[in-house]
């Protein structure tokens, strides 16, 4: 079953509307995360809710001559010969 673009999973002769509260409540609680699919099973007299989310993208963040950067890009000519001339340290 398809829930607000979710896949859910779910054991057979679960109410639809039980399925809805359950999918409401995980994502009530991941505001921050984006959900992709949902297992709902029965524990006895409790359903245990598994959920995976999508991958997000970072991008990788740097220390370079005293800030903080992604990408030199947008660094002028002086910073890019500060950074050409640098004293880079190897990992061991």
């Amino acid at each position: 079953m398809n829930y607000n673009n979710i896949t859910v999973v779910y054991p057979e002769g679960m109410e639809e509307e039980h399925i809805k509260y359950y999918v409401d409540t995980v994502l009530e609680r991941n505001k921050d995360k984006a959900i992709q699919s949902i297992e709902l099973k029965v524990d006895g007299e409790f359903i245990d809710a598994k959920w995976s989310t999508n991958p997000i993208d970072f991008q990788r963040i740097r220390r370079i001559t005293g800030y903080l950067v992604g990408t030199l890009e947008r660094f002028n000519d002086a910073k890019k010969a500060e950074e050409n001339q640098r004293v880079k340290h190897n990992i061991i």
